[in-house]
């Protein structure tokens, strides 16, 4: 799974014009679900997203996570994440999930987050062209990989 998380003070998502979902303080995470992707990925990765501290603490330094701050998390269902640009210059995308398994770690993911104690995870709409707004805090942004915790 790879994930674009992005500490944002607001964001939302809109389909056909239509608010489907907005927060405010936490983050936006646009996640990409690899062809090899596991539950026990989507596991890791929302432990690691949870108790992620790029939050600033009274001193000013990054040390607080998303539920020091009762931070909010929207979840975007981006596949273009899994985008193989090795030849030529049209992506491929043969490396990521099936739609249908794609959008079942997706969802499992975004329950992991509520287990690991997120207080409210908002989702995009799976497979919609969507309008994603956000105002980026800092800017922060972090990427993530799950293949990185995967053992070899």
């Amino acid at each position: 799974m790879k994930a674009v998380i992005q500490r944002v003070s607001k964001a939302s998502v809109t389909v056909d014009g239509e608010l489907v979902s907005k927060i405010d303080k936490g983050y936006l995470i646009l996640l990409g679900v690899m062809d090899d992707d596991t539950e026990a990925d989507a596991e890791v990765l929302a432990r690691k997203t949870s108790t992620l501290r790029v939050f600033e603490d009274d001193e000013g330094k990054m040390n607080l996570d998303i539920q020091n701050v009762n931070g909010e998390i929207l979840a975007v269902s981006q596949f273009t994440l899994c985008a193989d640009l090795k030849k030529g210059n049209r992506p491929s995308f043969g490396h990521s999930a099936h739609p249908d398994r794609a959008n079942e770690l997706y969802e499992y993911f975004c329950d992991k987050l509520i287990e690991n104690g997120v207080k409210n995870v908002e989702k995009g709409v799976f497979g919609a062209d969507m309008k994603v707004e956000l105002l980026n805090d800092g800017p922060v942004t972090i990427l993530y990989d799950s293949e990185i915790w995967r053992k070899k």
